[in-house]
Parts: C-alpha cells; sequence; structure tokens
C-alpha cells in the first residue's frame, strides 16, 4: 500500500539542508589553542623589552641630603608623573605593535587567539614594570645612597610607577586594536547558494474572492442533449 504524497505548495518555507558530516563538531580546534599558547608566550616575554625601554628612558628623580635628612633636589619637578607618562606609552606602542602582529600573523582571528592576547598582555605589563623596578633599584635606601653620595651631591631616587593604571594600557590596547582589526579586515565565509524554487521572501495568497472558480456544470445544452 503506498502513501498519497502532498505536493509542496510554493508558500510553504524551503526546507532546512542537510548538516554536513561532522557540522556539530566543536569550533575551536586543537590549532587555535596552541596558536593562542604561542600569541600567550611571545607578548609575554617581550615585558622584558618594556622594562628595559622604562629604565633607559624615564626620568629620574633627585634627592640630595644636608647631612641630617634627604630632600627633594627640585620640589617641583614633574619626573615622578613623567615616569608613569613614559611607562603608558611604551605600554600603548607595544600594545599597538603586538595586536597588529597577531592580526598579522592568524587573520582568522578565534576565541582562542584573543584570550591568548590579552593574558600575554597582563602578564607582559606586570613583569615590564616588576623588571623596570629592578632595574632602577640600585639606590631604593635612600640613607644609604644618601650618604655615599655625600652632603651636597645629589642622586638618583629608585624608579618607581605611581598611577598603576598605566599597567593597563598594553591589555587593553591589544586586545580592542585587535578586534577592531578582525571586524574589518578578516575574511568571510561564503555565502550558502539558495534553494532552488525559493526566492527567499513570502508572497501571500490572493483572497478567496479573487481566486479563480472552476465553471459550473449546467447540464448539456441543447446540440449536446441525447438523441431518441
Amino acid at each position: 500500500m503506498t502513501e498519497a504524497v502532498t505536493p509542496q505548495s510554493p508558500f510553504d518555507p524551503p526546507p532546512s539542508p542537510p548538516e554536513k558530516p561532522g557540522g556539530t563538531a566543536a569550533a575551536v580546534r586543537p590549532e587555535d589553542i596552541r596558536d593562542g599558547a604561542v600569541v600567550a608566550l611571545v607578548v609575554g616575554v617581550t615585558g622584558l623589552l618594556l622594562g628595559l625601554l622604562w629604565w633607559w628612558l624615564a626620568p629620574r628623580v633627585q634627592f640630595v641630603s644636608n647631612g641630617e635628612a634627604v630632600f627633594l633636589r627640585n620640589s617641583e619637578s614633574e619626573a615622578r608623573i613623567a615616569a608613569d607618562g613614559t611607562f603608558f606609552l611604551l605600554a600603548l606602542g607595544l600594545g599597538v605593535l603586538s595586536a597588529v602582529g597577531t592580526f598579522l600573523w592568524r587573520r582568522a582571528g578565534g576565541v582562542p587567539l584573543v584570550i591568548g592576547l590579552a593574558v600575554g598582555s597582563c602578564f607582559a605589563a606586570l613583569a615590564g614594570w616588576r623588571f623596570g623596578l629592578w632595574l632602577g633599584s640600585s639606590s631604593r635606601d635612600l640613607a644609604a645612597a644618601a650618604a655615599a653620595a655625600g652632603k651636597g651631591v645629589p642622586f638618583d631616587a629608585p624608579l618607581e610607577l605611581l598611577a598603576y593604571g598605566a599597567l593597563l594600557a598594553w591589555p587593553m590596547t591589544a586586545v580592542l586594536l585587535h578586534l577592531g582589526f578582525t571586524v574589518l579586515w578578516t575574511p568571510r565565509d561564503p555565502e550558502p547558494d539558495p534553494l532552488y524554487g525559493w526566492s527567499g521572501s513570502y508572497q501571500p495568497a490572493p483572497p478567496l474572492a479573487e481566486r479563480a472558480l472552476p465553471p459550473a456544470d449546467t447540464g448539456p445544452t441543447a446540440s449536446e442533449a441525447p438523441r431518441a
């Protein structure tokens, strides 16, 4: 016994396309996780460059001793603020470079790549800060430095970062800039081909009064009447 098949109306929605084999698999591949780990490692190591440049370029605050106490050599000096600004600008520039380098290396982007860039940038900012403090800590003991310098001889204060918000300059710049590059220049997947016989727009059926009705059966005419 054969089941009756109802023909599809042109006003019905198109059938769902068949799923591709493996289409339900996880979107994150092992290669993506590996790329994210590589980005986090490379960007994190670059933080040592931030500390070195900060120690080299940041202006120094100078102290002087009168033999009994230690004073600022210039009480109106803006060297402390300039040291924070130097760290901020260096972190900003390295954040731009890390975002551009990551995008040029892997244009496809992806969640693991962004996470790796964010983690690596945070670690790089912290590592650069601590490395710069370590390089500039030769005179951290002011009393010993004043005694070694002598009375009336200026000496450099240890390098310090007073504005801790500057630590966020690198990760925020890198992540936001990389997301912007991904949105603007990442190649898109091609659109699927439209299904045959479906225009993509819904056309309502005509009103009942306008539909063509079948001719009524009025019976045989005089010419078609049966003959006796």
